[in-house]
This record gives structure tokens, sequence and C-alpha cells, in this order.
């Protein structure tokens, strides 16, 4: 199975969580699965930006990304976050490269659209080519992608140069398991699962019963671009396995594959016909 892994920054920062989460990649990776990482690393990006006197501005949960933010974002995603997880890969058994849109024109960005706000350099996936990825996993070696890409105008023969995009991973994550051909997308986060108004685990949900938590304010605040994003994916690759687990268990990815680990999402259930009978 081809398996696109959603790390979020706040799993990587401190060392001993990151070496179960490669131990866990490994363990996987034995087992005969191939494994696509995907990171994020909003916390890392905000200590360095305000390290270097760059405030914080957000709309939606996006980080308003101006030239120079946008800087700080490739050195950070594309640079220490990117490779440190490499190396604790690699200090794990897996063999690992670290890639960014720019390598082997993974992928490119266009901007991302939000009626009456600047966004500034933030985008969203636009173009994606395969070789690079594929190539490596064929050669046994995990591609560790930082959601950091040249916008698409800015590959044409004699454009002017440009700062580098700053994707949502979460959002990069739904077209880029698509175009890879992935055969599923696990977002492992810092929760067991979705939980319900009884706080009990939610084994499988629709878009339907996603809006339903959210109009009964039963999932709030982190839940929410969670939720999100793990729609996103669905109707990114509708016939893949997408689902939240937690990172925290042990073998993480192996457990997020059982069908008792974490929340799965569906699209929605088609009501079966009535039997007539006699």
């Amino acid at each position: 199975m081809r398996i696109l892994l959603k790390i979020g920054g706040a799993q990587l920062e401190e060392a001993a969580p990151r070496a179960a989460l490669c131990a866990a990649i490994a363990a996987a990776q034995q087992a005969g699965h191939q494994l696509v990482v995907v990171h994020g690393g909003g916390n890392q990006i905000r200590s360095v930006g305000k390290a270097m006197g760059l405030g914080d501005r957000y709309h939606d949960g996006l980080r308003i990304t101006d030239a120079k933010t946008a800087e700080v974002v490739l050195m950070v995603l594309g640079g220490l976050v990117n490779r440190t997880l490499v190396a604790s890969l690699q200090q794990a058994g897996v063999m690992a490269v670290g890639l960014s849109g720019a390598d082997g024109r993974l992928f490119t960005a266009k901007p991302l659209e939000r009626a009456g706000v600047d966004l500034g350099f933030v985008g969203e996936v636009d173009q994606v080519c395969p070789f690079v990825v594929d190539s490596l996993l064929a050669a046994g070696i995990t591609p560790v992608i930082a959601t950091v890409a040249p916008g698409s105008a800015a590959l044409a023969p004699g454009a002017a140069a440009a700062p580098f995009f700053n994707l949502n991973a979460d959002h990069a994550a739904g077209p880029l398991s698509k175009a890879l051909g992935c055969d599923a997308m696990l977002f492992l986060t810092d929760v067991p699962a979705v939980l319900g108004a009884d706080k009990a685990p939610l084994p499988l949900l629709t878009p339907t019963d996603c809006e339903r938590l959210v109009h009964d304010r039963v999932a709030t605040g982190g839940m929410l671009p969670k939720l999100d994003a793990a729609l996103l994916a669905l109707r990114n690759n509708p016939s893949a396995l997408v689902k939240i687990a937690p990172a925290g268990a042990a073998d993480a990815v192996l457990h997020a594959l059982r069908a008792d680990t974490g929340t799965r999402f569906v699209m929605e259930r088609t009501p079966q016909p009535e039997t007539r009978h006699g």
C-alpha cells in the first residue's frame, strides 16, 4: 500500500515523539508499505519569525505571508524542520530524502484566493509531477515533503524570480495524495480520533456527519481545521482510505490502518433499496 502520512509540526518539535514516529514509519516500511511523508511546522515558523522581528497575521487559520515571511517559511520548512526529520528517519533505519515543490518539479503552487483578503504568498497545489517520488519509492527511499513551492508562473522561461509559496500542509496533502497515487492518507495528530458528544471516539464520518458535529458545536477549536483537512483529502481522493489517527500510539502508522483506530472519513452512505418478498 502507498500511504501519504501527514505529520503536524507539533509532533516534530521534541526529540522523543519525533523518534517514536520515525520508528513507526520504519515498522510500516518493513511491513511492505511505501510511505510518503508530508509535514507542517507552524510553531517552528512562528518561533524563528519572532526571533527575526516578524509578526504573525492570520486569516481563517492561514498565515498571511509577505515576501519576507515567505523566505522564513522556506528556510524553516524546507531547511530546519525537513532536514531534522530526514536525519531522525535515517537514525531509525529509514533511507529518506527531503523535498520541496521545487525538487524535480514535484509540484508548483498557485495563489490561494480568499474574497476581500490578500494572503500574499499563500498558495495551493497547482501542477504535480510524480516522477521524483515514484523513482525514490521504487528505490526503497522515503520522500519527506515540505509544502513550499515555486509558483507555476515563476518557472516560465525568462520569468522574474519570486518568493516560494507557503502551502498549508493539511490542505496540500489531499491533492498530493491523489496525484502521487496513494491508497491511504493518514493524518497523525495529538488526538485519538474525532469524538462525539459523549466523548466517545467516532469510527466513521461522512461530510454530512461532520456538518452536524460543527453545527451542534460538538466539534470546536482545533478539531475544525482537522475536519476540514480530512474532508478536503476525501474530496480529492475519494477512493483512498482517509483517517485521523493518534500520532502517539505504538507503531502509529500500522496502528492507524486498523479498523478500530481513529476516525475514517467516507463519502455519503447510499441507502440500500428495499427488498420485496413474495
